[in-house]
């Protein structure tokens, strides 16, 4: 069973592109909340290297019907090349809360 909410895992460089990408989002009714946490080191391999970089996390509060949208549209305005866009099922949350994300993102087609 596909879950109807989600939560989207995206990394970025620096707080202004964070702003940028949350802002979006939330404006153009593809997530009800974006998280941005600072303080992550991302160690990973990059064409042929191990490398080390200090980024944000954003941690995006979203609907499944949405996620190509939003997907497409970080992509769209996000600085790298291939952006970290890794969607997790949300199988269980306060109905409330749940409720209020639905709300809030715009009706997506199926």
């Amino acid at each position: 069973m596909e879950a109807k909410y989600i939560t989207v895992l995206c990394t970025v460089p620096s707080q202004e592109s964070a702003r940028q990408i949350a802002h979006t989002l939330i404006n153009e009714k593809l997530a009800a909340c974006c998280n941005i946490v600072p303080g992550l080191t991302s160690v990973y391999f990059w064409k042929g290297e191990v490398c080390e970089d200090a980024e944000l996390l954003l941690i995006i509060k979203t609907t499944a019907a949405a996620f190509e949208s939003l997907r497409e549209r970080i992509r769209a305005i996000h600085p790298y090349e291939v952006p970290e866009i890794i969607a997790l099922p949300i199988i269980k949350g306060h109905q409330d809360y749940l409720n209020w994300v639905e709300e809030n993102v715009g009706k997506q087609e199926q």
